[in-house]
């Protein structure tokens, strides 16, 4: 991969998590990474890995980093459905997109690892 190439970090552990990096692996081709968590070294420069696993953090070329459904929404952006996704960022679809996603990442955080 390309050293300005934008990063999305997600749970390889999580079933749902893996079957949307299957799609967009599909279709993002090289235009963003997907690295698994499991896979980062701890001595790289990133959040906590228990921060990592939380929600997904996506991390543009500059190194700022998007987190949680932002960080779904942006890493699509270079696929022919970004468009689709630009949706939740609509004022009214986001004040409900954004607590759906926060509950369930919660949610899925304390399934997969026990914690709060």
């Amino acid at each position: 991969m390309e050293m300005n190439c934008e990063k999305l970090y997600y749970d390889g552990q999580c079933p749902l998590c893996n079957a949307e990096m299957d799609k967009l692996r599909r279709v993002a081709g090289r235009s963003v990474e997907l690295v698994d968590i499991h896979g980062v070294s701890p001595a790289e420069d990133l959040p906590s890995r228990d921060q990592l696993l939380r929600t997904l953090h996506f991390q543009r070329a500059s190194g700022e980093f998007i987190t949680g459904l932002d960080a779904n929404i942006a890493a699509w952006q270079g696929t022919p459905y970004g468009f689709l996704w630009r949706v939740l960022r609509w004022p009214l679809v986001r004040a409900l997109a954004n607590p759906v996603y926060e509950r369930w990442a919660r949610w899925r955080y304390h399934r997969l690892y026990g914690g709060k």
